[in-house]
């Protein structure tokens, strides 16, 4: 079991705060490190965000803004074709509050909760700090990076856990789960009375194919998105949970002291990001395009598993052919070369010396800049 003790740094935003201490000097940064989307907020946002500034913008009530929740409500009967009453929605400080508000409300201290490895790493940490339990599950590039409910029934076997959580697409790989897999791993979830966790922050961002969320298989378990990634939306901290009834009560008391509500203003600002679409999947085929050009640079310069990712905006490439210690490699590559990616270690504890994330949500400029001075850095 993880306690407090085992929590470590988030090496994306080490790396990151690095490559601006560089940048405060006068040098030039790629950021590939952080999954952050580039470029300005819609317009129709930011007219919503200029209207803010002539009325008051007070507390909202913990679980959000009735327009905002309703709004929501009806993204899932459109894009998934369910019906979710708004009284299930809580609006968060970002997907972080919705992490901590599912945890706190739906486990006792010391239950235990099943992740991926790789995985976010936020979710360790935050297990830890909450005196829950966690249980690592690895899945591997011979499956796409895909968790299986054969994974998860041996993994139960071995180590019993009274949650599970699992994003699709997926961070750092990119991994997509298809209907039937996903519908499989719920039904495990329902065999084992395991309570399922369906991280959907990077839907909207599939090159494959649409996206399939747990609502259309079940209403008994936990979803948490987010703004930030689809919407471009990172520095806003605006997010959401669709709760199961018997935890919508608990969350919302928990929210009311932890949180109090989440910041009016973003509040305002994503209810009118969710009528700009358009615009962000003009963006998301930007993204595309670029998914594609870093794949084949990295190939080329002979990072193994570098295959396009079937979604979220990063590529977690194999860097046994230059390092056994990508943190080392991150390192030098930042001070040397001005790239920064973040190494394995941030997602797997155990086998992420041999890997590095590269984030393609940038600027196509940036991409192609940091191939351009990776080349020359990996030159003998």
């Amino acid at each position: 079991m993880m306690n407090a003790n085992s929590i470590r740094p988030f090496y994306a935003l080490e790396l990151m705060a690095r490559g601006q201490a560089l940048e405060a000097q006068g040098r030039t940064v790629c950021h590939l490190e952080i999954g952050e989307p580039g470029g300005k907020p819609a317009d129709r946002v930011l007219d919503a965000v200029r209207d803010c500034l002539d009325r008051p913008m007070g507390y909202t009530a913990a679980k959000g803004m009735p327009a905002l929740r309703e709004r929501l409500s009806r993204y899932y009967a459109e894009q998934h074709g369910v019906e979710v009453s708004p009284e299930r929605v809580v609006v968060t400080t970002g997907s972080s509050s919705g992490f901590i508000l599912t945890f706190l409300a739906g486990f006792a201290p010391g239950q235990r909760i099943a992740v991926t490895r790789p995985g976010y790493p936020a979710y360790l940490n935050i297990i830890a700090s909450l005196n829950l339990g966690s249980v690592e599950i690895p899945v591997s590039p011979a499956n796409g990076w895909r968790l299986t409910a054969a994974d998860i029934e041996a993994a139960y076997e071995k180590s019993p856990f009274e949650g599970l959580l699992v994003a699709s697409p997926a961070n750092p790989t990119g991994a997509v789960l298809e209907r039937d897999e996903l519908a499989a791993i719920i039904a495990c979830c329902d065999r084992l009375g395991v309570r399922f966790i369906s991280d959907e922050i990077y839907h909207g961002l599939n090159y494959v194919g649409g996206d399939a969320s747990a609502l259309e298989f079940s209403h008994d378990h936990v979803i948490v998105n987010s703004f930030s990634k689809y919407y471009c939306m990172t520095g806003w901290r605006i997010g959401w949970l669709v709760l199961p009834e018997d935890m919508v009560r608990r969350a919302e008391m928990m929210a009311q002291s932890l949180f109090i509500s989440a910041s009016s203003v973003s509040q305002c600002a994503a209810l009118a990001a969710m009528e700009a679409r358009d615009d962000y999947d003009a963006r998301r085929d930007q993204y595309a395009g670029s998914r594609l050009v870093l794949s084949e640079g990295l190939k080329a310069m002979g990072f193994g598993l570098a295959e396009p990712s079937d979604g979220a905006f990063y590529a977690y490439v194999d860097a046994s052919a230059f390092t056994n210690d990508t943190m080392d490699f991150c390192l030098r590559m930042l001070d040397q070369a001005g790239v920064a990616a973040t190494p394995g270690q941030d997602f797997d504890r155990t086998d992420g010396h041999k890997y590095v994330r590269f984030s393609y949500a940038g600027t196509p400029e940036s991409i192609a800049m940091a191939l351009e001075r990776m080349g020359k850095f990996l030159q003998p």
